[in-house]
């Protein structure tokens, strides 16, 4: 039917589990999907952007509104640490430390430190004096990031913000939420950081999650080398 192995494996994975439900209810004599195999999925490098596609992105949000201001200190943020939307929207603003430049990021029960530099700061200083206030609308949060009705910030609401700011900065890249995610791993795996340290910042709990940084890294090279070298 023309459909991706990504779907054709997932709909048997849900066949699977409805049948293996009903063969313990003792509803069907035997589990049809027994010997139904589900296809191999090659898995794919994420998309990530440039350096220069990022400096792009990061550019469009004016500083003529709060919504804008706001907009600018969360995709710093997001890019300076890594972190996971879900991460970003739950801060709260107890969390952010503009004096000794770091994030407390929890996740479930766990939490990390993550560092940020000069831009971010720069750019949730001024949220955090000229612009969420007025977002609030006299009304009281412990959010970080609040919309413009001063409720906490939705994940649809923020992916609407990328694709808006991406249109805008003319980049044809399918930019996601996550995009930065990987792009901010793999600009730090380009500049020699130390992979341990990439892990710790990104919270995965397998070093060999983040090994996929230093596998896109070295394809890349590889790239370079063969466009550039004479005999490559």
């Amino acid at each position: 039917q023309g459909l991706s192995t990504a779907t054709v494996s997932r709909n048997i994975a849900s066949m699977k589990a409805f049948f293996h439900y009903m063969f313990g209810l003792h509803k069907v004599e035997k589990d049809p999907t027994e010997v139904i195999k589900a296809p191999h999925i090659d898995k794919k490098a994420p998309e990530v952007l440039t350096m220069e596609e990022v400096v792009l992105l990061l550019e469009q949000p004016g500083r003529a509104t709060p919504k804008e201001i706001r907009d600018k200190a969360m995709l710093e943020l997001l890019y300076a640490t890594g972190m996971r939307v879900s991460e970003l929207i739950s801060l709260r603003v107890q969390d952010m430390n503009l004096n000794m430049d770091y994030v407390l990021c929890k996740e479930g029960d766990k939490e990390r430190f993550i560092p940020f530099g000069k831009a971010a700061e720069a750019a949730l200083k001024k949220y955090l004096s000229e612009s969420r206030a007025a977002l609030l609308k006299d009304s009281e949060s412990e959010c970080l990031f609040v919309n413009c009705s001063g409720k906490p910030m939705s994940r649809q609401g923020f992916w609407k913000l990328i694709k808006q700011y991406t249109t805008k900065a003319n980049i044809t890249k399918d930019i996601t939420p996550h995009t930065l995610r990987h792009s901010f791993a793999l600009h730090l795996v380009q500049n020699g950081a130390d992979l341990r340290a990439v892990q710790e910042m990104l919270g995965h709990s397998d070093i060999s999650t983040t090994q996929m940084y230093v596998n896109m890294n070295a394809n890349r090279v590889k790239e370079v080398y063969a466009k550039a070298h004479p005999r490559g």
